[in-house]
């Protein structure tokens, strides 16, 4: 059967015929050699020397959903709150980073870009659609009625019921026009190089019966490259269509792209399937495609952690973190999820599943690397614990958030305590510069953190050894291996991976790195194995069923406090795999996990004297998840 792909709200723009394609997009102000970005006065490192801090997927009050739950913050806030600077939430609260982030990407949903807002402040009488005049009185109204109002605006979408006022192109393509081009221009007002960096991007917002396989649109270029081009409907369009849209903008401008899918958990097995769009085997072109625009994942944020299920990896004991009510469905939770589900809708699985594909048809669709982010809806991007500012402004802090339903809708069974501050993402680079931390980003050399700051870095090679952790081990990893998102030609001998993670340097210490292996057996199964290869210190007579005993707790949940007499500032390992067999596909990556910590729960509960239930989860172990190193049967190797 066919999949429909429906969207929140209206087209920005018209398609023109199967190719999702329109006229009039591609008219470059400038060559991308003179983007205009200031880039060529950075001085840059001779390799990537350290990490840098962002959150690739926040929303303003131009996304549809957002301006509709209620903020009223906008792209000039973002940037600046982004920047560490002092602003003010939309309900009022002091809101301010305790340490600025190095980049951000502002991911507005495309489709009826700046609507709710255009609703809410239309003339009543030029609103004839009864169901757009309901929207309009119910957000008008503000608070829960606003929120349900964009909750029933969601469903619709998932459903295909959206009113036919809200889906006309034409309508709104001059608005868009409007709010994109001002949103460049600010983006590129508040793009320092060396300092911060704010990249062009955008969200194409596909939903196929309400399961999400969003994707997060990210630009290397700003406003002088980008020209006219409009960021790209979801409306009637296939992810196909949005790979020929990247592909067209990069021939016509000489631009960059690149896609990021997210939130895989909410997708009900269709993220990461082994079949085609269309429901038959996936053919070598389209794993091609997916290769070639999507060369990262979003794997946690805070609408869940999508790296595992413990369904899937139930020898992995710390498997599952944060799936707390995600795994019950889609978004609208219009459909249930049921196990078989799973394996397509969560990372780790994914990367499996890659492995089996490049086996058939010589190319892997799944060879990403991973990142976290927000996808804040208050225009806010934090993942700090003590400082989390919510999903929605609804969600903003207050004594009632964490108990609160979030039902929006058909969304039974999800309370605000389920929502993480998570995540960010971390990319090696050789300088803060858009080029540097957009072609990060494509050679997969970043990591996911669940919004700690904690420093990891993993090179694969052959034949280091402990003498390879010298003064210039960085150096030697670049020289005689390679770093994660890599890839390794199999030598006929075990990989040996370089290992280093240093903690949040204001944050927890760390309980133990692992290493992550996936790969296909001789009898072509999927397997995966999860290795503790460095621990911090502790008595190792403890729990029965791990090689390592659970490290303690120090939180003390009366105080939302905890103490480093735990765990260690740095772990370090060079690992050779002890299960390596010639010829085997096979993926490594590095997990770090951090003792203990509270969860922003208890930060509520000190502040407002929340009341928490007894099943609500109070602490958590933060980590980091790295981009795999592959390593091929030389044939395979590129």
């Amino acid at each position: 059967m066919r999949k429909r792909y429906i969207v929140l709200g209206a087209a920005a723009l018209a398609l023109a015929g199967g190719a999702a394609w329109y006229t009039g997009v591609f008219q470059p102000r400038a060559s991308a050699a003179q983007s205009g970005n200031g880039e060529g006065t950075v001085a840059l490192a001779d390799y990537p020397d350290r990490v840098y801090w962002g959150d690739t997927h926040l929303h303003t009050d131009n996304s549809v959903d957002a301006f509709g739950f209620g903020v009223r913050l906008g792209p000039e806030v973002a940037l600046r709150f982004a920047r560490g600077e002092a602003v003010t939430s939309t309900t009022g609260q002091k809101a301010q980073l305790a340490r600025p982030l190095d980049f951000l990407v502002i991911a507005d949903h495309t489709d009826a870009l700046g609507a709710t807002k255009r609703l809410m402040n239309a003339p009543r009488a030029l609103v004839r659609d009864p169901t757009l005049r309901r929207w309009q009185k119910m957000m008008r109204a503000g608070g829960d009625e606003s929120i349900r109002a964009v909750a029933e605006l969601i469903t619709a979408a998932a459903n295909g019921t959206v009113p036919e006022a809200m889906r006309d192109p034409d309508a709104n393509r001059q608005a868009t026009t409007d709010i994109w081009q001002a949103h460049l221009r600010t983006v590129d007002l508040y793009n320092e190089p060396g300092k911060f960096t704010a990249f062009a991007g955008f969200e194409w917002t596909a939903m196929p019966d309400g399961n999400n396989l969003h994707r997060v649109v990210m630009f290397r270029d700003g406003f002088p490259t980008l020209g006219d081009t409009l960021p790209f409907p979801g409306l009637g369009s296939d992810v196909e269509s949005l790979w020929d849209y990247m592909a067209a903008y990069e021939k016509g401008t000489g631009g960059q792209a690149l896609a990021i899918p997210h939130n895989s958990n909410l997708s009900n097995g269709l993220m990461f399937e082994l079949t085609g769009p269309d429901g038959t085997p996936m053919d070598a072109g389209y794993a091609a495609q997916r290769a070639r625009w999507e060369p990262i994942v979003e794997v946690t944020q805070i609408k869940g952690d999508s790296e595992s299920h413990p369904f899937l990896s139930p020898n992995d004991e710390f498997a599952g973190y944060g799936v707390w009510g995600w795994d019950l469905g889609n978004l609208p939770l219009t459909a249930r999820a049921t196990p078989d589900m799973y394996a397509g809708s969560y990372v780790r699985e994914a990367l499996k599943r890659g492995l089996s594909i490049e086996q058939r048809l010589g190319i892997n669709p799944y060879r990403f690397g991973l990142i976290g982010s927000t996808d804040s809806h208050t225009a806010l991007a934090t993942a700090d614990e003590d400082n989390f500012f919510g999903k929605h402004t609804g969600n903003e802090p207050s004594a009632k958030r964490a108990m609160a339903g979030q039902n929006l809708g058909t969304r039974e069974g999800r309370f605000g305590w389920n929502y993480l501050a998570s995540g960010y993402a971390a990319a090696w680079a050789r300088g803060n510069t858009r080029a540097e931390i957009f072609d990060a980003f494509k050679r997969r050399e970043v990591y996911a953190t669940t919004g700690s700051r904690l420093s990891v870095r993993v090179f694969g090679g052959f034949g280091f050894d402990d003498e390879s952790f010298d003064a210039n081990w960085v150096a030697t990893g670049y020289a005689g291996g390679v770093p994660m998102g890599g890839v390794l030609a199999d030598k006929g001998s075990a990989p040996t991976f370089m290992i280093e993670a240093l903690k949040d340097p204001e944050g927890a210490n760390l309980d133990r790195l692992q290493v992550v292996k996936g790969w296909v057996d001789r009898t072509g199964v999927l397997q995966e194995k999860v290795f503790d290869v460095a621990w911090s210190a502790r008595p190792m007579d403890g729990a029965s069923g791990s090689l390592v005993p659970p490290v303690g707790n120090t939180v003390d949940e009366a105080t939302a406090a905890y103490a480093n007499t735990i765990g260690s500032a740095q772990l370090r390992e060079v690992w050779t795999d002890p299960e390596y067999e010639a010829g085997q596909s096979s993926f490594y990556y590095v997990r770090v996990i951090e003792i203990p910590t509270p969860r922003w729960v208890l930060f509520d509960a000190l502040r407002f004297g929340a009341k928490l239930a007894d099943d609500v989860v109070k602490t958590v172990q933060e980590r980091a998840y790295t981009s795999p190193i592959w390593l091929l049967p030389q044939a395979a190797a590129p």
